[in-house]
């Protein structure tokens, strides 16, 4: 910048842009496409002493040369005051088309996030440490990890997007969350094969809840979602091949509107065999559907009604629409509540979801191919159906070696039989 002839009262020599005004503030102005802006302070370098009553804050000429490399980086630096909030706001406006719980969760991370004062900072003063900080203070304030996840899942990409259009230059949240804060949510662990044949056998046996048998059983052998399970209809059951088509799922949002969804991921479009006891059950399902039920006189008769263009659920409610899974998880934990008041031997919680990672630790257990136990699962990703494996315990541990033990000697008594065989036939003497 050139030299100007005018001075502070320090006789200091003002650059061009910049100038005093009548309080004694320094300003300096510059323009973004062809529009005036200013930047202000009480210091104009960085030695100078902040006056007396003053807010502290960086010099001028230290807000000038950031606004240079601002320039230089083709960055606007009125942009850069901009709050979070605001940069949420616009980054929420570009999820368009998302799925209803999606957006649920975008409502109710920004419903958390407008009551943080990290909301009111400025874009431009957020750093890394600011970031972090900012995650552990939610921690601390006793927020959930699932929710500071999610809270996470849309600072960093509403960040990136203000790098991205020249707003920042470095995301404050691009570091990896496990090294900031403790993931202290709990692990919904499956249940052994004897605590699922004892709730099994509690369910099919119970006078109340014995309707509900092949539901349980379904899902204990199957692997599905329940939001996939509530999801069928008659027509995704062929009997003929003995196969459950995946492609969709039902869910209910907040405001209690039903929506037919396609899988949570592409992989979870499949075709799963069925065993000859699950589709028993599917049969006993489908037979009890079609079932007419008696009516008294002057009772109302609900029709069943569609649902995104999908009929024939395998489950309706008194008004004639599908079960979701709220319906179910309620039902499993008055089972299991049930359970535990009968026998001294108390069953740990079971849900839907339980029942999903018991039939992927059991098929993991019998030595099912991971590429084949992902593909039944509907996992997008291999590592997910991995884990599975790596939570096999000193138990599982000691039966496969077991296992392989007793391979190993049937092997050893093999060889030998088929040894003592040969040597038998050497000594035969053929008579000429």
């Amino acid at each position: 910048m050139g030299k100007s002839g005018r001075r502070d009262s320090k006789h200091r020599v003002l650059r061009n842009g910049e100038s005093i005004r009548a309080d004694g503030k320094y300003q300096f102005k510059y323009y973004v496409g062809g529009k005036i802006k200013f930047v202000y302070s009480w210091r104009l370098e960085p030695t100078d002493p902040t006056p007396r009553g003053k807010r502290p804050g960086p010099s001028l000429r230290e807000l000038e040369k950031q606004i240079g490399k601002d320039f230089d980086s083709m960055i606007d630096p009125s942009k850069k005051g901009m709050l979070v909030i605001e940069l949420v706001d616009r980054y929420l406006k570009t999820k368009t088309g998302v799925r209803a719980n999606t957006k649920t969760n975008y409502n109710f991370v920004r419903n958390v996030l407008v009551k943080e004062a990290f909301s009111s900072k400025k874009i431009g003063e957020v750093k890394t440490s600011d970031a972090k900080l900012f995650l552990i203070g939610l921690q601390d304030a006793g927020k959930g990890h699932s929710t500071i996840k999610c809270m996470r899942g849309v600072l960093r990409p509403a960040f990136q997007m203000a790098v991205d259009d020249d707003l920042l230059v470095k995301n404050p949240f691009a570091f990896q969350l496990a090294g900031v804060i403790v993931n202290d949510s709990v692990t919904r662990e499956a249940i052994t094969k004897m605590q699922m044949r004892k709730f099994l056998k509690f369910v099919h046996d119970d006078n109340c809840y014995c309707k509900y048998y092949e539901v349980v059983y379904i899902l204990f052998n199957t692997g599905m979602r329940i939001s996939e399970f509530c999801g069928l209809t008659m027509k995704d059951i062929d009997f003929e091949n003995h196969l459950i088509n995946v492609d969709h799922q039902l869910i209910r949002t907040p405001d209690m509107v039903l929506h037919v969804q396609e899988t949570k991921t592409s992989a979870g479009k499949r075709k799963l065999p069925m065993t000859k006891e699950v589709e028993d059950c599917f049969r006993a399902i489908v037979d009890d559907r079609n079932a007419e039920k008696p009516v008294a006189e002057g009772d109302v008769v609900q029709m069943e009604k569609a649902v995104d263009g999908y009929r024939g659920f395998l489950f309706l409610d008194d008004a004639g629409l599908p079960l979701v899974a709220m319906h179910w998880e309620h039902r499993f934990n008055n089972m299991v509540n049930r359970y535990n008041t009968i026998y001294k031997e108390q069953m740990p919680n079971i849900t839907p979801h339980v029942c999903r990672h018991t039939y992927c630790s059991n098929m993991a257990k019998a030595g099912m191919n991971p590429k084949t136990l992902q593909y039944l699962m509907g996992h997008s990703d291999i590592t997910v159906t991995l884990d599975t494996y790596t939570h096999l315990g000193l138990e599982d541990a000691a039966e496969e070696l077991k296992r392989l033990a007793e391979v190993e000697q049937a092997r050893k008594e093999q060889e030998k039989l088929n040894q003592n065989r040969d040597d038998d036939d050497s000594g035969i003497v053929v008579a000429m």
